[in-house]
């Protein structure tokens, strides 16, 4: 019976071996991981201007960079290492650029959004991170112990850095470029063609003021909204009040502009823009004074009349019935209520004697009648004054006992 189970035993292993020797087994490697990734690059042909960065426009770029938000193009590791030449290609080598996708990680993919969290300019390169950047910020604590155990550090745990860093090279250093000018640069790697909300609102306005605002035209009549659609935020800000006049409104007025530019004073008068002045070299002031939005603006605000506020079919004004309970037209009784009643002057007759009081009494008119202390009237009826008051009628007065 052993012997038996023994042989089935092994021939059933027999049976297995076959089918062991002939499984495959499929492992994932770095060729497997990156299959698919798209390392194709079209080099961008942005005219960059001549003259040296400034620091005035070092602070316009990172005024205008910092925060704004696209959508990448292309999948983006987690780290450094990868850098952008100004109109050039990009490096790592596509080989290369998988290789840090599979072992650092992806920061983003194709399509998802990407923010600037930080920016730093120094010598020929512009430093971008995205997501919060390839490093974790330093903290303090994470270099203090109590009893040989680190001080806890307050989200230290979960904060892992998982974002990315670009570096935009300028061959010969950094020229004078503006921030779209950054981010046309940037558009193989990062897309930020997406309108703004200043751009959406601009879209919403009529065609005329549409076109005004591509051309960075201000016009009398627009509102702030317009105005920073059009031209931007001002580089200078004043609020004045109306000369001559100490007790008139005040007015604010955006500068844009430097000498030897072309400057434009801005004047707003609550949220519209009452005068434009334009300064341009060797050339007389230019003055708008005269609401040049064609009758978009909207005028004052109305008040829709409610029923009881006027008669709307032009009958004359009556004064408004008190509220009844009347049907309408319905005519109140004759000697209903409602009416006033006003006082006269006939006598009003004497209030009568309360009943069993006498004219000649001489008791308190305040006190109840038939409780006298001294006279026969306020006596208790069947008491003699030589009787104690304090017994009842018929009863006899007894010594006391002894």
């Amino acid at each position: 019976m052993a012997l038996a189970y023994r042989s089935a035993l092994i021939i059933s292993l027999l049976a297995v071996v076959p089918v062991v020797t002939q499984a495959q087994v499929f492992v994932v490697g770095e060729k497997t991981a990156t299959d698919g990734i798209a390392t194709d690059f079209k080099p961008t042909h942005v005219e960059l201007p001549q003259e040296k960065l400034t620091e005035r426009g070092r602070r316009e770029l990172i005024r205008n960079l910092e925060s704004e938000q696209g959508f990448a193009h292309r999948a983006l590791p987690m780290g450094a290492g990868l850098t952008l030449m100004a109109n050039g290609h990009v490096s790592p080598s596509p080989d290369t650029y998988k290789k840090m996708l599979y072992e650092k990680g992806q920061s983003a993919g194709p399509g998802d959004r990407v923010i600037i969290t930080a920016l730093d300019i120094k010598g020929d390169r512009i430093v971008l991170d995205f997501n919060g950047g390839p490093y974790a910020k330093h903290r303090f604590l994470r270099h203090i112990q109590l009893n040989d155990a680190p001080m806890p550090v307050a989200g230290d745990p979960a904060e892992v850095a998982t974002g990315s860093r670009i570096i935009l090279v300028f061959e010969g250093g950094i020229p004078e470029v503006s921030g779209p000018e950054v981010k046309a640069l940037l558009a193989p790697l990062v897309d930020f063609g997406v309108k703004t909300s200043v751009e959406a609102y601009a879209d919403t306005l009529p065609d005329p003021l549409k076109e005004a605002i591509a051309a960075h035209e201000v016009l009398v009549g627009m509102n702030h909204r317009m105005v920073l659609a059009a031209l931007g935020p001002p580089e200078n800000k004043m609020r004045e009040q109306q000369s001559g006049d100490p007790n008139g409104s005040r007015y604010e007025e955006w500068i844009y502009g430097h000498v030897p530019q072309t400057i434009r004073f801005v004047r707003f008068v609550g949220d519209r823009v009452t005068m434009v002045e334009i300064a341009a070299l060797g050339k007389p002031i230019e003055i708008h004074d005269t609401d040049e939005m064609g009758g978009f603006n909207p005028g004052p605000p109305t008040r829709e009349i409610a029923l009881g506020d006027q008669n709307q079919r032009g009958a004359e004004d009556k004064p408004a019935a008190p509220p009844s309970l009347r049907l309408p037209g319905e005519a109140p009784p004759p000697d209903g209520p409602g009416k006033v009643q006003f006082p006269t002057n006939t006598p009003v007759a004497p209030i009568p004697a309360p009943p069993g009081s006498e004219s000649g009494s001489s008791t308190d008119p305040g006190t109840n009648p038939g409780i006298g202390a001294d006279t026969g009237t306020g006596s208790i009826p069947g008491a003699s004054s030589g009787k104690n008051p304090g017994t009842r009628p018929g009863s006899s007065s007894k010594p006391p006992m002894q």
